[in-house]
């Protein structure tokens, strides 16, 4: 008996160990399928909130969901006709100029350098050249993305029709992630599924609101100072934003390098402007968003987003912010909260709402 109880301890660190190398295994497998049930249920949010605004006014929630699909697809439809005749125009001029660009930026490199242009070209011929003696240091990457144009367009129609259908009967998959639970536990999953429903509609509104500002800022902007293809990276600025912080970094890359070209002084107005409307989001609208509608610190996202990246991949940054958001949620209701409760500490909004007239303890 004495020998069992010593070996129940190593027992249980040996199927602790082999269940977290299962448990790794499967979710590097498993990560795409997540990131897809992550971005339906983020659709079906919004479709089921339509679905119920309408429903008070006796619309069947099917016809409901369905107008929110309809508002949704109208509006995007809508700013791509806006957008896409000028961005294609700018986008397909600044391809047939990439010739002529990339010898203007060589001659610029090199003034600035002081080496020859031919040299400059040399070097980054050298540094290319590795790529097209071995096409697989290339096309590993980009095969490792897993997906075409087709295929995102295919996987996302069959996410929208996934979203309209749980938005229009939510009520069994909200129960049955309930009943996963002890009954004594429930009240608490369906504490952290209703905290978890207002952070993602939040960073939503949130997003929306950050790319139209930050779209037709760097417009403007970029036109004032005559830069030539400003709806095209304002627009490719624009989508970055779902990345927060370093989209804004890696959309000021490509407009500097082609202000360059022109001349070191538009590069750096080029560079002003976007480090002036990223001063604005992260000052102005990232708090508002983040610590007012998401309750997360902007050092937590700015950390977050790299674990987040390294675990699930470039496209686990374009929701980076709401699988941040579930972590502190279940953290703050599965750990920080308990240990609150035993030690007697109760918030002022807990206890306002416990005891009315009653100072929380202290």
């Amino acid at each position: 008996m004495p020998e069992a109880r010593q070996l129940n301890p190593l027992s249980r660190a040996v199927l602790l160990a082999a269940a977290l190398l299962l448990f790794g295994l499967l979710f590097q497998e498993l990560v795409t399928l997540l990131i897809a049930i992550l971005i339906t249920v983020l659709l079906a949010i919004p479709l089921a909130a339509c679905a119920t605004k309408l429903e008070r006014y006796r619309v069947p929630r099917p016809v409901g969901a369905l107008v929110g699909v309809l508002i949704g697809v109208g509006v995007f439809v809508g700013l791509l006709a806006l957008i896409i005749p000028s961005f294609a125009d700018q986008a397909q001029q600044f391809v047939d100029e990439v010739p002529a660009i990339v010898e203007d930026l060589e001659g610029t490199v090199a003034d600035i350098t002081g080496s020859q242009p031919s040299e400059v070209g040399v070097e980054v011929q050298q540094f290319l050249q590795r790529y097209t003696d071995d096409p697989g240091e290339l096309i590993g990457p980009l095969a490792s993305l897993g997906l075409n144009v087709a295929g995102v367009l295919g996987a996302f129609l069959l996410m929208l029709i996934t979203a309209y259908y749980m938005a229009i009967n939510p009520d069994p998959l909200v129960n049955g992630v309930e009943s996963l639970f002890p009954p004594d536990r429930r009240a608490w999953a369906q504490q952290v599924i209703t905290r978890l429903r207002a952070s993602w509609i939040g960073w939503m509104e949130g997003v929306l609101f950050d790319m139209v500002l930050t779209g037709v800022l760097l417009y403007v902007g970029l036109s004032l100072i005559g830069l030539d293809f400003a709806i095209f990276f304002a627009v490719f600025s624009a989508i970055l934003v779902l990345i927060p912080y370093f989209g804004a970094i890696v959309g000021a890359i490509p407009p500097t390098l082609f202000a360059l070209t022109d001349s070191p002084e538009l590069a750096l107005l080029t560079l002003g402007i976007y480090l002036l409307i990223q001063q604005i989001e992260s000052n102005v609208t990232i708090p508002l968003v983040m610590a007012n509608r998401v309750k997360l610190h902007p050092a937590v996202v700015a950390i977050g987003v790299v674990l987040i990246g390294q675990l699930f991949g470039f496209f686990g940054l374009f929701v980076a912010v709401p699988i941040l958001s579930l972590i502190v949620i279940l953290v703050d209701e599965g750990w920080v909260k308990p240990q609150e409760a035993e030690r007697g500490v109760v918030a002022p909004q807990d206890a306002a709402i416990a005891t009315p007239g009653v100072p929380p303890a202290s």
